[in-house]
């Protein structure tokens, strides 16, 4: 029997990367191959396995990039191939997501599928605007409308609509809001009832705009809001309309901050900025694999050992063991360079020597890549051997197309070597490229590696750390909004 593969729909959300369910979270982690939608965050990337194949399925509104019925094909051999496969899809599959089609589609061919909801933009874009779209005594009923349909033509029922629906979310329907305005009053709305267009909901680029039914219209020009966006109608859009919401009231809402990796470790730095409402991206993701163990070793030699990474201490007591040694018959003084690789050591009841380095001692290094100092005295092995993930590539690309990198931070010498990378992938040079955004940099290491490179400098922190980064981060986002 031919082995069938298996097929998960799944609601990307509205935008913003953290309300991907749980469930949905564990297939993209699995899935041998990810076909992805235009609105879909790219940040979700990240969590696909390094060996996934990721397929493009974006679609504008004048002009698809694959057509459906590619796309329904697509599905099926890649199923038929006995792979697991994700149909990623902004919002949730089941409002205007077509997901009804392409289920149909494996059907015929007896392949087993399942589909995982999503918040629908719907929901998430309005309550991150401050608005709940049912609201005791204001609002008791909700519906979802499209803005365009696959023909061009409506087969809206205005009058059931105006008159039957307390809150109404229109999606994708900028480009025809004076039709639609036009029509609910046509057919009894208020022209002074509320309207709220959200576009980038969720997202660190959310833009708000509250009208009327009368005035909405010409608000958005005057804005030049476009999609992607979710026009609101009822009296609950005109809740909190003196307040901004909460979203984007967070002290560094609409700051897009592209962090520089040397290690595949997420940085303590990007969690405490996106708390505080920062669009944070991280590059490169690096994949790491374990060199292999030497067979022996004369620890009696070596006066020294230096931790380049906190990877080199795991790897190093792993070896160990592979080779029954005990650790206590050790002399030589203990080093690391990472405040990671001293918590590592830490961890192992490991202190580091109180004496200074001496570069004339003989030495064993490790970590994962050879530093420029080795001298004779020193031996040097490669713990790990690091690769950057290819999805990150495509990651960084989006967001750039998206408007989505604005700073770039350099928290030390060897995370150079990442931006670098970058600046290749989106054709640009370091001069080019720090013309569009700020360079900030940790210390004068990381901005002397970055001049050499051809990056222009923004700022570099006195005192290197994700504290005072933050600081100087909210600082400027004072500056720009008095």
């Amino acid at each position: 029997m031919q082995n069938k593969g298996f097929v998960s729909f799944i609601g990307a959300g509205p935008g913003d990367a953290g309300l991907l369910t749980v469930k949905a979270l564990e297939r993209l982690k699995k899935a041998d191959v990810i076909l992805y939608d235009r609105l879909v965050n790219p940040v979700l990337l990240e969590h696909c396995h390094h060996l996934a194949q990721l397929v493009y399925c974006g679609k504008l509104p004048d002009r698809h990039l694959i057509r459906q019925e590619s796309i329904n094909e697509l599905l099926v051999t890649y199923a038929s191939e006995g792979k697991r496969v994700v149909r990623l899809k902004g919002g949730d599959p089941g409002v205007f997501g077509r997901v009804g089609e392409e289920a149909q589609a494996l059907e015929p061919y007896h392949i087993p599928y399942e589909i995982i909801p999503g918040i629908t933009s719907g929901i998430g874009a309005p309550l991150y605007a401050g608005i709940p779209v049912t609201y005791r005594n204001v609002s008791t009923s909700f519906a979802v409308v499209t803005g365009h349909n696959q023909t061009g033509t409506s087969t809206i029922d205005w009058q059931a609509l105006a008159n039957g629906v307390d809150t109404l979310a229109f999606y994708m329907g900028v480009k025809k809001l004076d039709e639609i305005t036009s029509n609910l009053m046509i057919h009894g709305r208020s022209a002074n009832q509320p309207v709220k267009v959200i576009q980038w909901g969720t997202l660190g680029k959310q833009r708000t705009v509250t009208g009327t039914l009368s005035t909405i219209v010409q608000k958005i020009k005057e804005e030049q809001i476009s999609n992607p966006a979710i026009t609101l109608v009822g009296d609950v859009a005109g809740i909190g309309e003196a307040k901004i919401s909460w979203f984007e009231s967070q002290p560094l809402f609409n700051t897009h901050v592209l962090i520089a990796r040397s290690t595949q470790h997420e940085s303590r730095g990007a969690e405490q900025l996106r708390l505080l409402g920062a669009d944070v991206f991280e590059y490169p993701r690096w994949q790491l694999k374990e060199s292999e163990f030497p067979a022996s070793f004369n620890f009696s030699n070596v006066d020294q050992i230096q931790f380049e990474t906190n990877e080199a201490v795991e790897w190093f007591f792993d070896w160990l063991f592979s080779l029954r040694f005990d650790m206590r018959e050790i002399r030589a003084d203990v080093y690391a360079n990472t405040r990671t690789g001293i918590e590592a050591l830490a961890k192992r009841g490991i202190q580091l020597s109180p004496r200074k380095w001496n570069p004339d001692r003989p030495s064993l290094i490790l970590g994962q890549t050879e530093p420029v100092e080795v001298n004779l005295n020193h031996q040097f092995i490669c713990t790990h051997q690091k690769r950057p993930y290819p999805q990150s590539n495509q990651t960084l690309l989006r967001l750039n197309d998206e408007e989505r990198i604005e700073i770039l931070v350099i928290p030390n010498a060897k995370s150079v070597e990442s931006l670098l990378s970058g600046a290749k992938e989106l054709g640009l040079t370091p001069e080019e490229w720090s013309s569009k955004v700020q360079v900030v940099c940790f210390g004068q290491a990381s901005e002397a590696a970055a001049k050499k490179a051809g990056f222009s400098i923004t700022h570099t922190l006195n005192d290197p750390s994700w504290d005072v980064l933050t600081d100087w981060l909210l600082e400027q986002k004072r500056s720009w909004t008095t």
